[in-house]
């Protein structure tokens, strides 16, 4: 007993910091960090950053151009839409909406697809078949075509936006899922816990799972951007988020018919919605590098 190696408890500790590291020297990491985390700041302090009512409509001032304008006014630092509306305050109210709507569809998607990726990826034979078929019949009917039709028959809000794109987008999560969990299945420590007697559900949820982790945070960052961009073209299309919601999309289909006199009105929400979906990819890429760096040339 006495040449028994024990590991010291503070092993741990340098790769926690090594990741940590890896994490915050990252540009990517830091840059799309930097994003997200303003566009989230402006969204929980809206109701303090918020000058105006974003819903208060006042057609006297109808228009009125930003501050670097000749006729900007401080009043409203970014102008005012057709309806006379603060457009400073509806951009701040609307990274509200964009969030919801991204995080929403990659929570609903996500547990969709990952609870079919690891069936699929664990249990392998009919099982594999029948979802595999599942996902190629989801990859067969284009997104934005099905919630199109979908949107236009139940009729646009946010919850049925959210939810149709919820369902419609799970397929990134099951094929990844699966490909990662068909990678660990046979690996020593899922073979331990099913030898000392542990459940399917518990090999899944707590051997599997945490390790294919990793994979599933990329996929979910690049999936919640993209539902950001499909909201707003179904917003554009007048089969998304409805008025009065500040929908950065909604708010850019508003201004197109303005666009050759107030180039602001889609300028500055087009701008915004960039930025974040930009910042959205950025982490997803930052987090690819960090977590799979075997996967980069």
């Amino acid at each position: 007993m006495s040449d028994a190696v024990v590991l010291p408890v503070e092993t741990v500790a340098p790769k926690t910091r090594s990741v940590t590291a890896r994490l915050l020297s990252n540009r990517s990491v830091v840059a799309g960090l930097i994003l997200v985390g303003a566009v989230v700041a402006i969204a929980v302090l809206a109701p303090l950053l918020a000058p105006h009512d974003p819903y208060t409509q006042d057609l006297t001032r109808r228009l009125v151009p930003p501050i670097w304008h000749d006729k900007g006014t401080w009043a409203n630092p970014l102008g005012t839409d057709n309806l006379g509306r603060d457009y400073l305050s509806r951009l701040l109210y609307g990274a509200r909406i964009s969030l919801l709507i991204g995080f929403s569809v990659m929570l609903i998607s996500g547990l969709i697809g990952t609870s079919l990726g690891l069936v699929a990826g664990y249990f392998g034979g009919r099982v594999d078949l029948l979802i595999s078929f599942l996902i190629t019949a989801r990859l067969a009917m284009p997104v934005v075509l099905v919630a199109l039709a979908v949107v236009a028959m139940v009729g646009g809000s946010l919850p049925v936006v959210i939810l149709t794109l919820g369902l419609l987008k799970w397929d990134r999560f099951a094929v990844v899922m699966r490909s990662a969990t068909q990678q660990v299945r046979s690996l020593d420590y899922v073979a331990a816990a099913e030898a000392a007697g542990a459940s399917r559900l518990r090999v899944l949820l707590g051997e599997i799972l945490p390790n294919v982790f990793p994979h599933l945070i990329v996929v979910a960052t690049v999936e919640a951007g993209s539902a950001i961009l499909l909201e707003a073209a179904l917003s554009f299309l007048g089969l998304g988020v409805q008025p009065p919601l500040p929908s950065w999309g909604l708010m850019i289909a508003e201004a197109k018919n303005f666009m050759f006199f107030s180039f602001w009105l889609i300028g500055i929400p087009g701008t915004a919605l960039a930025l974040l979906v930009l910042g959205i990819n950025l982490l997803g890429d930052g987090l690819r590098d960090v977590f799979a760096p075997e996967g980069r040339a």
